[in-house]
């Protein structure tokens, strides 16, 4: 009975504070995510421009009912300001490196706009043109499909679960890259 309760315990201790295994549900991330796939949630790590996480988007998306976790790219950190133009994604000025998904993927869906002008159009409650203190901008691999920051706002950093990482036995070589690596 013992060593039934300790490994009950290690088991939570592990899926709560160090990592989860869980698994893609839609294409908002294809390609570098395909549907149904398994990922490893990594709680620890530290999140960076361009890291994937997964977030409670209860609350955050309204059409996102209890329970619902989503599957994003970070964009945008809290303070900066972010702008799509031409099928480019500028970050403070920057334009940012978007290899991981092709052009098609980039420009399709994606429109020309500012994040004061995303909050006007769709009504969210913080209108700045920076990313609020605690929160995200994300959006999905695959802008065509994704529902993300463009339509819905930021998500609070206390709602993100963790990091993705996929583990190296899982998908190719270049996926792995784009999900595991590009994080600046």
């Amino acid at each position: 009975m013992v060593p039934i309760v300790v490994a009950v315990i290690l088991v939570v201790l592990v899926r709560t504070y160090l990592f989860e295994v869980v698994r893609v549900s839609g294409d908002s991330m294809t390609p570098n995510l395909a549907d149904k796939e398994r990922m490893i949630v990594v709680k620890p790590l530290t999140v960076k421009q361009l890291s994937v996480i997964v977030f409670d988007a209860y609350g955050e998306d309204p059409n996102a009912t209890p329970g619902t976790n989503y599957v994003k790219r970070v964009i945008g950190l809290p303070g900066d300001k972010v702008v799509s133009k031409n099928g480019y994604i500028y970050v403070n000025n920057r334009k940012i490196n978007q290899s991981f998904i092709s052009s098609t993927e980039r420009t399709a869906g994606t429109g020309d706009w500012t994040l004061s002008e995303l909050a006007k159009e769709h009504h969210w409650k913080y209108r700045g043109n920076a990313v609020p203190k605690g929160h995200y901008f994300v959006l999905g691999d695959h802008r065509s499909v994704s529902e993300d920051s463009r339509a819905w706002g930021y998500v609070d950093a206390n709602k993100v679960m963790g990091v993705v990482k996929i583990p190296f036995w899982q998908t190719t070589v270049t996926y792995r890259h784009n999900v595991n690596a590009l994080a600046q």
